[in-house]
């Protein structure tokens, strides 16, 4: 029995690894300090494929859109692209043409400096809207990481640079957030990193979200952006962190089939799943994260008629501003709950709802029980909340995961211009 065969019989299909978005095999990514807001902090990323790779895209639904995002959309219409590059410190939108200037900048400057097209960089930004971008440190920026991203590191080196991109898309994030996995085939393994950035100004439609995913699976442009657009649906469009959407979400990929394997209808079906289960991890901990947030809040809705209405009534309520300080002041009101279903656009019968906060049934059939307040105060007061909402329509269901709303975020946001 050689080595991958029994890798195969004794591991799982995928499984999560240590590492980050420079995983997979012939890509680099590296973070550098060009101070554009502060001058500590690591602030422009490079993720670059040593190959063209195939390449695909989703984007903000807010109607006002950065000029990065609009270069970016205009560079993967082809289908393919090499580097992603990305400044946090300043979100490049509504500045006129200078944004578009900086932004294909930023594509011309990668693109030099890596010896490769201008029309395969994909650009991005996040930071402050409406105040111009100071091009020449972010170039200067882009020239350093595009020299690091070019010399030969050993794995430690490549981990550690990877991880300092990552931390170079943050802006008010807390934590850093990235995931590499693999997926053993008969054929080889195969490896997917990411990385995201994400705290506030996050709601459903994606907001004020960065999110960089790699693969070196062979898989045609057109194939990845149907993937990536079924995970986000279930994974980054079920976020709130407030209600607001940004206008410079994005979430890329790129898959540069350097693994070198075929992916046949069951290892397809496997590396679905282990894409989507990268997607969710991602958006949980942006959910987690979020501006002055003390806990995390999960949504569950059961028995809908249709998967559309579960996730309505799933991002209604944790998006629901009612809620969030409900869970925040650790207040077991369940009428807000059904409430925010209520509006939430579905289509349902307010007289067939249950609702349980973690295992304390609330509300039965729309209506009160005799619950323990002290047994639901418990629950409230974990770090991790979980509502269930349960319809007797149907059998469609869908989660949403959001945070409590806070004093904090208020001082956060109070302040996040100046």
């Amino acid at each position: 029995m050689n080595e991958l065969t029994q890798a195969i019989e004794t591991q799982p299909k995928w499984s999560w690894i240590e590492g980050g978005i420079a995983v997979p095999q012939g890509f680099r990514a590296v973070g550098v300090k060009a101070k554009i807001k502060n001058p500590d902090k690591y602030d422009v990323a490079l993720v670059y494929s040593e190959v063209p790779a195939q390449a695909a895209g989703v984007f903000t639904r807010n109607k006002v859109k950065a000029h990065p995002l609009i270069l970016t959309k205009k560079h993967l219409e082809n289908g393919i692209a090499q580097a992603m590059v990305a400044n946090s410190g300043n979100a490049n939108a509504c500045v006129g043409k200078p944004g578009d200037e900086a932004a294909w900048a930023m594509a011309t400057t990668t693109a030099q400096a890596l010896g490769i097209k201008a029309e395969d960089v994909l650009v991005a930004s996040t930071g402050v809207i409406g105040v111009e971008m100071p091009v020449e440190q972010v170039l200067k920026g882009i020239e350093q990481a595009s020299l690091e991203v070019s010399q030969e590191a050993d794995l430690q080196q490549s981990r550690q640079a990877a991880h300092q991109a990552a931390l170079a898309i943050m802006t008010t994030d807390l934590m850093v957030k990235e995931v590499s996995c693999e997926f053993v085939t008969e054929q080889g393994v195969i490896r997917l990193g990411a990385m995201a950035k994400g705290s506030g100004m996050i709601h459903p439609n994606m907001g004020t979200m960065l999110g960089f995913i790699t693969t070196d699976a062979d898989i045609p442009s057109a194939d990845l952006q149907v993937l990536l657009t079924n995970a986000v649906e279930d994974s980054f469009n079920m976020v709130t962190v407030d209600g607001d959407t940004s206008t410079n979400d994005m979430v890329l990929v790129l898959a540069n089939g350097q693994a070198g394997i075929q992916l046949g209808p069951d290892d397809w079906a496997k590396f679905q799943e282990m894409f989507f289960a990268v997607c969710k991890k991602l958006a949980q901990e942006i959910a987690r994260d979020g501006e002055g947030a003390s806990k995390f809040l999960e949504v569950k809705v059961q028995g809908t008629h249709t998967l559309a209405d579960a996730r309505l009534i799933a991002k209604s309520i944790c998006g629901s501003s009612l809620v969030k300080t409900a869970v925040f002041g650790e207040d077991a009101n369940w009428g807000r709950i059904l409430a925010a279903a209520g509006y939430s656009g579905a289509d349902f019968n307010p007289d067939r709802v249950d609702i349980f906060l973690g295992h304390v049934l609330v509300a039965k059939e729309g209506q009160g029980v005799n619950f323990s307040e002290e047994e639901a105060k418990e629950v409230l007061s974990q770090k991790n909340i979980s509502i269930r909402v349960v319809l007797q329509e149907g059998e469609a269901q869908a989660t949403a995961w959001g945070c409590d709303l806070t004093h904090e975020y208020v001082t956060i946001n109070g302040s996040y211009r100046t």
